[in-house]
């Protein structure tokens, strides 16, 4: 057994795979990721904390320090005559351990 999944609930590695709806690559996300070594992801509105960690460990490799997430409420649009809104979002800012490192840019370095 891994060491860092020993002190974490069990989780469904079914749901953990579809916690994490994408990565989100922007430069306000990139600033924040050099600044404090974190990552941001777009989640599953119902994800929890722990959750999220156990997912981001298992998919990617790396070892999590810390979670943070914002619920974004989705913004009322206009299309012509017609008003919508955008989805909810709910987004977790992960902490990575120091020495620990995503690559999302698909170059094998």
């Amino acid at each position: 057994m891994s060491a860092t999944l020993t002190n974490q609930p069990k989780f469904d590695e079914g749901r953990l795979a579809q916690v994490l709806v994408a990565p989100i690559v922007s430069e306000k996300a990139t600033r924040v990721g050099e600044k404090n070594n974190q990552v941001l992801f777009k989640v599953l509105r119902n994800a929890t904390k722990p959750e999220i960690k156990a997912a981001v460990e298992l998919m990617f490799k790396v070892e999590v320090a810390s979670v943070s997430t914002v619920n974004q409420k989705g913004k009322v649009k206009r299309f012509g005559k017609s008003i919508g809104r955008r989805d909810h979002v709910k987004k977790a800012y992960v902490a990575l351990k120091p020495g620990q490192e995503l690559n999302f840019s698909g170059e094998a370095a």
